[in-house]
């Protein structure tokens, strides 16, 4: 089941360029995965966390991201941007956030639901192939219990912000939630 996209170009010259797709995204399990489109690569099972540097909640190898979400089953509402600079965090908006390397071979990325529920086409990166930023911003990990009620719409928000950038260290920018304190000692 994929649900439609909003997809909100935004071009300046000032700026550079940043193009933003929001959607509901169906997760499973707690799980959602970016998937770069080479021919090769598949949805990665459970990853490991980076041992010297864990960020917890999303987990890369070549090619593939795996997302972690508070929500067990159901619907997240999730925003992915794609820019060709460092958007800057959303400090404010949201709870945890986290940053990781993501290489991408093909330069064009699309977000899978679990189980092939539903894939996203994502805009196509900005430098082609080659090294990303992935930056993860989660708010409401906490909020979304096994049996939450989301007949008022999802409870749980996140934000992919994705630029060009050389391989570096994952990081945690900001820990709020006691879901994102379980996954980084987790492993």
């Amino acid at each position: 089941m994929s649900v439609p996209r909003l997809s909100l170009p935004i071009m300046s010259d000032a700026i550079g360029s940043v193009d933003v797709a929001r959607m509901e995204l169906w997760v499973h399990y707690g799980q959602a995965y970016l998937v770069d489109d080479d021919d090769e690569m598949e949805i990665p099972e459970m990853l490991d966390d980076h041992p010297e540097h864990p960020v917890g909640i999303i987990r890369v190898e070549r090619g593939a991201a795996f997302l972690i979400t508070g929500l067990h089953t159901g619907t997240v509402d999730f925003t992915l941007v794609v820019a060709d600079h460092d958007p800057g965090p959303d400090s404010e908006g949201y709870e945890d956030i986290v940053e990781v390397s993501f290489e991408s071979p093909s330069g064009k990325v699309s977000l899978h639901e679990w189980g092939g529920e539903g894939v996203h086409e994502i805009p196509p990166l900005a430098a082609g192939p080659g090294w990303y930023r992935l930056r993860y911003h989660a708010r409401g990990m906490d909020d979304a219990e096994d049996n939450v009620d989301t007949s008022d719409g999802p409870v749980e928000r996140y934000l992919m912000q994705i630029w060009p950038q050389a391989p570096s260290d994952p990081c945690v920018v900001k820990v709020t939630s006691d879901s994102l304190r379980y996954w980084l000692t987790a492993g």
